[in-house]
């Protein structure tokens, strides 16, 4: 990709997907396309069960203040041998792709004209676990990243808020077994969140595809 801006919807194979109807979610100022239904529900409940109790999940922590916190999440980075990632100052070394995990891959890789050889995994235990408002545009994911993210389990809500115009503001359900692309230039123009909630929520599994450069 390196710089070039891909037109995520115009290189789409439905006939490859479990939900052939994909829904534009952001076509200004980035690229969002969404699928409710991209696993069918026996593939997402063993997906699910697999990556619960299969899956090297960490506690990882960062320093605010000048005292370290747990992140309100468990992650893991699986990926390519040598495709290091860094965010928030964290630093992770990526383990040896799963089968389970090729097999997702491959599925999104189906609909995307992009291949991913990274993947960042966040396990929500309950309400109390989320992620702050953020953009995934460190430097080596390239220019205009794509992301795929896959969720399995408890549905959680997604936001999206554009960075100049914070009124301009999308909440999605994510459901399981959904895919949620973003494309093109999003990560210049919008941040995004799981806020934290007092609803009472399955544990949720997600997966963000990325192509470390």
């Amino acid at each position: 990709m390196n710089g070039q801006q891909l037109n995520i919807w115009n290189n789409l194979d439905p006939i490859k997907s479990s939900d052939s109807n994909p829904e534009k979610i952001i076509s200004s100022d980035g690229e969002v396309l969404y699928y409710q239904n991209f696993f069918k529900l026996q593939e997402s409940n063993a997906f699910l069960d697999q990556l619960l109790n299969n899956t090297n999940w960490k506690q990882e922590y960062i320093k605010i203040f000048g005292k370290q916190q747990a992140i309100p999440r468990l992650t893991a980075w699986y990926g390519d041998e040598g495709k290091d990632y860094k965010y928030s100052g964290i630093l992770q070394h990526p383990e040896p792709w799963s089968d389970v995990l090729k097999i997702i891959k491959l599925k999104v890789e189906s609909v995307v004209a992009n291949t991913f050889n990274s993947v960042l995994l966040n396990l929500y235990r309950n309400g109390s676990d989320g992620v702050a408002w953020h953009s995934d545009d460190e430097p080596e994911l390239g220019l205009n990243p794509v992301i795929a993210s896959v969720s399995f389990g408890g549905i959680r809500k997604f936001s999206l808020k554009h960075k100049s115009n914070p009124k301009n503001k999308i909440d999605l359900e994510l459901q399981h077994g959904s895919l949620l692309i973003m494309g093109g230039n999003t990560q210049h123009n919008w941040i995004h969140q799981v806020a934290k909630t007092k609803k009472k929520v399955s544990p949720r599994v997600n997966l963000t595809f990325r192509t470390i450069y």
